[in-house]
């Protein structure tokens, strides 16, 4: 595999550490567990989308793009980095906001990930819950046609085949450190929502021959959707680098027991991942991604599902928009 045939635009702060959780794998009877701390990508913050926004930039710039387009959830994780991107390449960033929980609280509609995307410069439209967003970006493409500009539309999460190339390079990256510190990993567990960050682990792992399987804690879609969804955006990403038929069906495994109520909407039991993870190894997770994440994992943890497993929570950052729950968590947080 040979990542540098991409165009590639380099500031993501890599590699993201490798870190143990010894008191939170105490806390989980004795779990032998560890984190990636892609938190730590650097871009206003950091978060996965950094790694997939490399690869986005190197293709936009290559295409001459001016403005970005993109779309997500109000305290979208993704959109806060996109328009840092945007900022840091001189590109203007014309975002579109999905009312996804229909939340009218000021701490979620003007706080959070929404002041840094204001902050940076990006022109935000809002548009209600249940919108057509692939229409609706292409609605925003064509305005910035229309007055000279010329776009480059990265979808929600920047998860297409480009977007999951990041994930390739974390899975060449993660295997690597795991061989240097001579630490066998039996299973990869992160948040999945718009599906390229798990899509990308597993065509990187494919490719690369490494048999670690990686488990999802779906966010949002049913465990079918889900997995249709990674699986088919897997197959595309190793076809980009010339092996589709290495990713197999079996590789993209989804557990969406834990999405609650619905996207973006909390629960005592993420609230309770927040408090543990953070009082334990001092880790810092997000309501909507990473909360949901290490609520699975917890359950699965006490059930016994891993067993002597050696697992490594791929932490996707986002801790930004915990301030845009700041009145959901206020009484729980003693």
């Amino acid at each position: 595999m040979h990542l540098a045939r991409f165009a590639r635009e380099r500031f993501a702060h890599l590699p993201t550490a490798l870190e143990p959780l010894p008191r939170l794998g105490a806390a989980l009877g004795g779990l032998k567990l560890w984190v990636k701390r892609d938190d730590c990508t650097g871009l206003a913050g950091g978060g996965n989308k950094t790694r997939k926004l490399e690869f986005l930039l190197g293709e936009a710039l290559a295409q001459g793009a001016d403005t970005l387009v993109t779309q997500g959830a109000v305290q979208s994780n993704h959109v806060r980095q996109t328009a840092a991107a945007a900022a840091r390449y001189g590109l203007a960033c014309e975002v579109i906001l999905e009312e996804r929980t229909g939340s009218k609280a000021i701490d979620y509609t003007a706080s959070g990930n929404v002041l840094l995307d204001r902050l940076m410069g990006a022109a935000i439209r809002n548009v209600p819950g249940g919108t057509d967003m692939n229409a609706e970006l292409a609605k925003s493409a064509e305005a910035v046609r229309a007055r000279g500009g010329k776009p480059y539309v990265i979808p929600g999460g920047g998860s297409n085949a480009v977007g999951a190339l990041g994930y390739v390079d974390c899975a060449i990256e993660l295997v690597a450190q795991a061989n240097a510190r001579g630490l066998v990993i039996d299973r990869i567990v992160t948040a999945t929502g718009s599906a390229g960050t798990q899509a990308g682990l597993v065509a990187g792992l494919a490719v690369i021959g490494a048999d670690i399987p990686v488990l999802g804690i779906g966010v949002r879609a049913p465990k079918e959707a889900q997995e249709a969804n990674v699986h088919k955006l897997a197959v595309e990403t190793a076809a980009l680098l010339g092996h589709p038929e290495r990713v197999t069906r079996e590789m993209t495994v989804a557990n969406c027991d834990y999405v609650g109520a619905g996207y973006g909407l909390i629960d005592d039991e993420v609230i309770e991942a927040l408090k543990l993870a953070a009082r334990t190894d001092a880790l810092i997770l997000d309501p909507v991604y990473t909360g949901k994440g290490m609520k699975g994992l917890i359950a699965l943890a006490r059930q016994g599902f891993f067993g002597d497993e050696t697992v490594v929570f791929l932490h996707t950052g986002g801790a930004q928009g915990l301030f845009g729950y700041q009145g959901e968590m206020q009484g729980a947080l003693a």
